[in-house]
């Protein structure tokens, strides 16, 4: 661990060298505004503030840069691991885990999981992805834009605050096809891709509830967890940060509901709809059963057939397919077929 920060941050972690796989550096001062560092510069260390350090893990020099960073050695193997599990690890004044968060497209949160590894110390934050993350990209911004952050556990809660916010905006999304799904089920003005649309926005809350499920098991644990032996600055406010995702996790989980019942609500109309046109089938089957009795029995290639040698034969006959499909019709609403 870094004994004297300062120093060994200068002497030991940042040595003169440009840092690998670097995406972006921000120096936090003692007042806590943000600095953007650059990432094609050797990196200085400054007694006024602390450093974040986001890498691109699939950069190999970046994973071995990681390896001789002077944090404790489970860290480094957990920020140069590929472990798709969420967790939170506390160890001689340094705090490290996996957190998941939505990958980011150019312009947007997609429905993917990536997930951000990172270890804090006092004085200095490491994060690292494989995939372009929503949360990182979202914190990078408002740090440019002038939010203020003491500390480094704050601007670690910042991070979590983030993947909150694209989840909740990824809800409200949810949320408003939602209800114009619902709208055209109820209006019975439904498509062939209503019944997808549904089972895509199952799937993707099933996927948010899964990540926010991660993400609060690790606050609660941690709340609960006795975290004395850390220096006040990485402290989290995990019972905070647990309530907020506690909060968004119902929502998703009633969406999720919501889109369910609606699916069976659609799934009932098309048997409905189903159901009445077998009805309708099986009424004109049974109103042209007699008239093809008829027809097959003057059909028949036998000597004795009525009406052979008769003018109007044919006009009797047609008359008796007519009738018997008349009969066929009254038996049928006698017995409630038409109700």
């Amino acid at each position: 661990m870094l004994a004297d920060p300062p120093a060994d941050l200068a002497g030991s972690l940042l040595a003169p060298d440009v840092v690998p796989g670097l995406v972006w550096a921000f120096r936090l001062h003692s007042d806590g505004s943000a600095e953007a560092l650059a990432v094609d510069t050797p990196i200085e260390p400054s007694r006024d503030g602390r450093l974040w350090l986001h890498l691109n893990l699939t950069d190999a020099r970046a994973r071995a840069w990681l390896a001789a960073v002077q944090i404790p050695q489970l860290a480094r193997d957990l920020l140069r691991s590929h472990d798709n599990f969420q967790q939170i690890h506390t160890i001689d004044n340094c705090v490290y885990g996996v957190f998941s968060d939505l990958v980011r497209s150019i312009d947007a949160p997609t429905e993917e999981t990536g997930f951000l590894r990172f270890a804090m110390t006092e004085r200095l934050l490491i994060s690292g992805r494989y995939q372009a993350l929503c949360a990182a990209d979202a914190t990078r911004r408002v740090l440019e834009g002038g939010h203020r952050v003491e500390t480094v556990a704050a601007l670690l809660e910042k991070i979590v605050d983030e993947i909150a916010d694209t989840m909740d905006r990824m809800a409200d999304k949810i949320g408003t096809e939602v209800d114009v799904i619902e709208e055209r089920v109820l209006a019975d003005q439904t498509g062939s891709d209503t019944r997808s649309s549904l089972s895509r926005l199952r799937r993707t809350c099933v996927r948010l509830h899964r990540q926010l499920a991660g993400l609060r098991v690790l606050f609660h644990r941690l709340e609960q967890k006795n975290t004395d032996n850390l220096s006040p600055a990485l402290r989290l406010q995990a019972g905070k940060l647990a309530q907020r995702l506690d909060g968004l996790d119902h929502d998703i989980v009633e969406l999720h509901e919501r889109s369910r019942l609606l699916e069976e609500e659609l799934r009932f109309k098309l048997e409905e709809a189903s159901n009445r046109h077998l009805h309708a089938l099986s009424v004109v089957t049974m109103m042209l059963l007699p008239p093809t009795l008829v027809t097959g029995i003057f059909g028949m290639n036998t000597k004795g057939l009525p009406l052979t040698d008769v003018e109007s034969g044919f006009l009797v006959a047609g008359g008796l397919l007519i009738g018997s499909s008349l009969i066929a019709y009254l038996i049928m609403r006698r017995l409630g077929f038409f109700r």
